[in-house]
């Protein structure tokens, strides 16, 4: 058996939880189908993102020439860092949400 103990505070959340109740309840067949299929789109879009990454270094690390103006390349950057730092907080609430799904 599982419990999610993720605290609403801790995700910066809280205000979206207020007046849902403390007690624990068990989630139906139906409702973990529900949960597991959505968490499988999630990685497929991962592996979808995955897929474009390996392209985009390949098209970069190749022989081929490539040219853009600065501000394309400003713009190609900018996205860049805001898909890492997407990421990246992606990965720590992934984590924090682990941690946060316990065996009992």
């Amino acid at each position: 058996m599982y419990e999610i103990i993720a605290n609403p505070e801790e995700y910066q959340i809280d205000h979206l939880i207020n007046g849902t109740g403390n007690a624990n309840i068990e989630l139906s067949q139906e409702e973990r189908n529900n949960w597991a299929g959505e968490i499988t789109n999630f990685s497929e879009k991962l592996t979808e993102f995955a897929k474009k990454a390996r392209t985009l270094a390949q098209i970069f690390s190749s022989k081929d020439k490539i040219s853009a103006t600065p501000a394309s390349l400003k713009t190609l950057k900018i996205q860049l860092f805001m898909i890492n730092d997407s990421l990246n907080s992606a990965l720590k609430i992934a984590d924090k949400l682990e941690s946060d799904i316990i065996k009992k």
